[in-house]
C-alpha cells in the first residue's frame, strides 16, 4: 500500500511492540538467520531489525508479510501487527520519520507553513490542530498535542542532536490561536534561539530570491551517518534515503541558510515582533 493512500490509524502500544518484537526474534532465530543476515536480505539493516525486535521501533504490515513468507510463520506476524492494540494518534506514513527524529544525532528544518513540531507551545499546537479540515474531536486533538509535546524531548536531552531550523517570517506573522497563542509561541521561539546545540533562523518576506518555495522538508543524519529527507502533503509523505534526492534538498537547505537572517538578526527579529504584538 502506498504511503500516500493509507488512512490515518492510531499509533501502536509500546508493550505490544515489544511483543511482536520478541515473536519476530523467536522466529528468525528458529530460521537460522541472524539479524544482520535477515536485514541484508530485506535491505533495511542489522539495526532495523534490531530495532523492531527490541520494541522500539513498529514492524510495517508490509514487511511483517515477507518476513511471514521467508520465516514460514504461517500469517503469525501480519495477524500480531494488525490487532496490536492502539494508544494514540499518529498518521501511519509518519511513523516510520518519526522513529528517525528520536534516533537523529543531526536534524535540519525548513518550515514555510507552521511553527515546526518541535518548537511549539501546546497552545500553538493546539491552535495547528483545531485548524484541521476536516475537524478533529477534542479527545483527539488533546491526544495529538499531548503526542507533540512529548516529542520534543529530544531536543531536551542531555545530549541532544545539533538542530538547525529555518523558519519563513511569513510563519511568524500569521496569529493562528489569536493574540495570546502568538505572544506565547513568540517567547518560546525566543527561548530556544539561546539554547545552545539549537540554531533558528528566519527566512525574511521581501527576498528576491527563495530556495525553498515548494514547500517545508526536513533533513536527518542517523547515528550511521546515513542522510535521509522527509516531505509532507495534504495525503501522506515521503521518507527519502536516495542519496541524489536528499543532496538536491540539502543544497536547497544550504541556500536557505545564506538567504534567512543570521542568528543575531533573528533574535532582533523576534524581540521586534514581541514589541509590536
Amino acid at each position: 500500500m502506498s504511503t500516500t493512500t493509507r488512512s490515518r490509524r492510531s499509533r501502536r502500544n509500546a508493550s505490544a511492540m515489544k511483543m511482536v518484537g520478541a515473536l519476530l526474534a523467536l522466529s528468525r532465530e528458529a530460521a537460522g538467520y541472524t539479524q544482520k543476515s535477515l536485514g541484508e536480505i530485506f535491505v533495511v539493516g542489522e539495526q532495523q531489525i534490531a530495532s523492531i525486535e527490541q520494541g522500539r521501533r513498529p514492524l510495517k504490515i508490509d514487511l511483517a508479510e515477507q518476513l511471514d513468507q521467508l520465516l514460514d510463520t504461517k500469517g503469525a506476524l501480519v495477524a500480531a501487527v494488525s490487532e496490536m492494540p492502539e494508544v494514540d494518534l499518529v498518521p501511519l506514513w509518519a511513523e516510520e520519520y518519526l522513529d528517525r527524529e528520536r534516533e537523529a544525532i543531526a536534524i535540519s528544518v525548513y518550515a514555510s507553513l507552521a511553527v515546526p513540531g518541535q518548537l511549539q507551545t501546546e497552545n500553538y499546537a493546539r491552535a495547528v490542530f483545531r485548524s484541521r479540515v476536516p475537524v478533529y474531536d477534542e479527545d483527539e486533538t488533546e491526544q495529538l498535542v499531548a503526542a507533540r509535546m512529548e516529542r520534543q524531548e529530544i531536543v531536551h536531552r542531555k545530549n541532544p542532536p545539533t538542530t538547525s531550523f529555518v523558519i519563513w517570517e511569513a510563519v511568524l506573522r500569521d496569529r493562528l490561536g489569536g493574540r495570546e497563542v502568538y505572544v506565547g509561541q513568540l517567547r518560546k521561539l525566543r527561548e530556544y534561539a539561546e539554547m545552545p546545540g539549537i540554531t533558528i533562523q528566519v527566512l525574511p518576506l521581501g527576498r528576491t530570491s527563495h530556495a525553498g518555495p515548494h514547500g517545508p522538508f526536513v533533513l536527518l543524519e542517523t547515528p550511521e551517518h546515513q542522510r535521509l529527507a522527509y516531505m509532507e502533503t495534504q495525503r501522506g509523505s515521503q521518507l527519502i534515503a536516495d542519496p541524489d534526492g536528499v543532496g538536491i534538498l540539502t543544497q536547497k537547505y544550504v541556500m536557505l541558510r545564506t538567504q534567512a537572517l543570521n542568528t543575531e538578526d533573528t533574535r532582533d527579529l523576534l524581540d521586534r515582533l514581541l514589541g509590536e504584538a
